[in-house]
């Protein structure tokens, strides 16, 4: 089993009791995106093979929209700041050549970055990686967790786009392990191989299987983790421009929660009303467009979504309020009462949300959690609301994640132990909006003026 990086004792504790603590973070200017770090001409992932549609995967999961300033994408992300950076291990039966590809999300080129061993797996898989750089820069202490969801959120965004067919997503590989078979430097040589370039951390793959081809014996990242790294990117002066001190913690952090364990695949699937056009167009929601309650059918076919999306990963819940409100699940009442008002507190002071037409919530991952369980609740909370938003999307509902929860001991509130049941990421949803009444008609015997 691979092994994990040394970690001071009670780093890890302390690191998440602070990002759940109300200290405010300490923040630098807005960063703007940088430019690709990859030179040369890419290629445009619709290539002539056929199999795995790869142009089609990553338009609908993690392009950016060029009518946008290339700000807006269709995964979710915390402050729009889109930190998940895709490598791609292309092997036969795919829309691009085999090789190591680096995938531009503006210009949605895929940028050849080395050959693909010779017993490379059918199909391709998609390595997901963050820079951590911009996201501390805007959350600071709480960065960390924001940065797993949003790998999550971008793993279920891949993992839609390429279905139906033959999707296994991956959120507890190695991050050595993903390093080596993207050919990216290993946490130890990543200063020494790359200087000047802005880390990028290994935290999830999703692999897609080539249609018609036999699945392979071995896990799909062994191949390629054997083939030595090529190519360098470009040097990104001011790379590490966010507080010194907070932005090697976060890496650390996310480097140690990656290391030691053993990759599982899980299959992947799309909901039912989910198209390529909802994938396609769906956006989160303002706050102010959030305040309509959904059908009661509605909320409960996006929370059996968000229930089943991940069972490896948190419990969730739905907080509505109205005539009978309460704190929902699948199988009845958590508990009476309208949480919204108190998740608005936990959530930074966010007042919106206590008026929103409802809030899922998933909740887990004790304050002693050990890594492999900090890893997989964030990322697997993250993935299932990604799924669950896609869902929402498709039924009509509009919505909005909710990443940054303090002191959301959810737990305590509801009578049990402290410190056993933290909410870890959340979903607002609602319905569209009441179509205005018409006009009534005018009273007998009297002329209507304009």
């Amino acid at each position: 089993m691979p092994q994990a990086p040394p970690a001071a004792p009670g780093l890890l504790s302390r690191a998440l009791a602070d990002a759940r603590s109300p200290r405010v973070p300490r923040t630098v200017p807005y960063l703007p995106e940088r430019a690709f770090s990859w030179d040369g001409p890419g290629l445009h992932p619709a290539g002539a093979g056929g199999g795995v549609d790869l142009d089609r995967v990553l338009r609908l999961s993690l392009a950016a929209s060029r009518n946008a300033g290339g700000r807006l994408r269709p995964v979710a992300s915390a402050g729009a700041l889109h930190p998940v950076r895709a490598h791609l291990l292309v092997g036969p039966g795919c829309s691009l050549p085999p090789g190591r590809y680096a995938y531009d999300p503006r210009g949605h080129r895929a940028h050849p970055r080395g050959r693909a061993p010779a017993d490379a797996p059918p199909g391709a898989v998609v390595v997901l990686t963050v820079t951590a750089a911009r996201t501390v820069a805007h959350y600071g202490h709480r960065a960390w967790p924001l940065l797993l969801l949003d790998a999550g959120h971008a793993a279920a965004a891949v993992a839609l786009a390429a279905a139906p067919g033959d999707v296994r997503v991956s959120l507890d590989a190695d991050g050595e392990e993903l390093a080596a078979a993207a050919g990216l430097p290993r946490a130890a040589d990543r200063q020494t191989r790359w200087p000047g370039v802005e880390p990028e951390l290994p935290i999830a793959a999703v692999w897609l299987a080539s249609a018609g081809e036999p699945v392979p014996s071995t896990a799909p990242l062994t191949a390629w983790s054997c083939l030595p790294g090529t190519g360098t990117p470009l040097p990104q002066p001011g790379a590490d421009s966010a507080p010194p001190r907070e932005l090697a913690a976060a890496r650390h952090l996310l480097t140690y929660l990656t290391g030691g364990t053993d990759a599982t695949w899980n299959p992947a699937a799309r909901p039912a009303p989910v198209t390529d056009e909802t994938l396609r167009t769906r956006r989160s929601a303002p706050p102010s467009d959030l305040a309509h309650p959904p059908a009661p059918d509605l909320l409960a076919r996006v929370l059996a979504t968000a229930e089943g999306a991940r069972p490896d990963g948190p419990a969730w819940a739905a907080a509505v309020g109205g005539d009978a409100p309460g704190l929902l699940t699948s199988a009845g009442l958590l508990a009476s009462g309208d949480a919204r008002p108190t998740l608005a507190h936990w959530a930074a002071g966010q007042r919106w949300i206590g008026t929103a037409g409802a809030v899922l919530v998933a909740h887990g991952c004790p304050a002693d959690a050990p890594p492999s369980l900090i890893r997989r609740s964030h990322l697997a909370a993250g993935y299932a609301a990604g799924v669950a938003q896609a869902h929402a999307a498709a039924l009509g509902l509009r919505s909005r994640p909710i990443g940054s929860w303090l002191q959301a001991d959810l737990g305590a509130a509801l009578g049990d132990a402290p410190a056993h049941d933290w909410i870890v990421h959340g979903l607002a949803l609602a319905g569209p909006a009441d179509p205005p009444l018409p006009a009534p008609p005018p009273l007998p015997g009297k002329e209507e003026r304009p």
